[in-house]
């Protein structure tokens, strides 16, 4: 990893931040994964539960969950079935339009989540030692502006 980063440190900001960002996702996913084992989730899984108990009001359709996760719709599908299959969620029918699948946190879900916030809260801690304030409102306005720019290539797709 050490050589990787020094390769980065001699390219060019466009291509460090790409690259590095890149190695960052992948090293907190896999890093993530080993926390989470020990609670039987995925981070997926635990993403998608997040998504959901903090962007939506009222349960949402997969369609909606997808679009906020940034994947695909059978996806969304795969990991909400995993989660039901744990008793963390549940998959319902709109009562308006058989179609239409919403997803649901379960009573169980509150409880398991709430058991898994220490270390969740832990794990942030240590990745984001040592960083200023200053540095993460920096880091935060670059970020939006690539989820901008992102949804605008999304957009330019469809």
């Amino acid at each position: 990893m050490r050589w990787v980063l020094e390769k980065l440190k001699l390219m060019g900001n466009v291509q460090f931040l790409f690259g590095g960002l890149l190695i960052v996702v992948n090293r907190m996913d896999t890093l993530l994964e080993r926390e989470l084992k020990h609670f039987g989730v995925t981070t997926k899984q635990w993403m998608l539960s997040a998504i959901i108990g903090n962007s939506f009001a009222t349960p949402p359709t997969l369609k909606e969950v997808a679009r906020e996760m940034g994947t695909s719709h059978q996806n969304v599908k795969q990991l909400a079935l995993k989660l039901e299959e744990k008793g963390l969620m549940k998959l319902e029918k709109d009562r308006k339009d058989a179609r239409i699948t919403r997803v649901k946190m379960t009573e169980n879900s509150a409880e398991f989540w709430r058991s898994t916030q220490p270390k969740g809260d832990e794990f942030k801690r240590a990745v984001f030692e040592n960083i200023t304030e200053e540095e993460m409102q920096g880091a935060r306005r670059v970020l939006e502006k690539m989820m901008e720019n992102l949804a605008k290539m999304e957009e330019g797709i469809q």
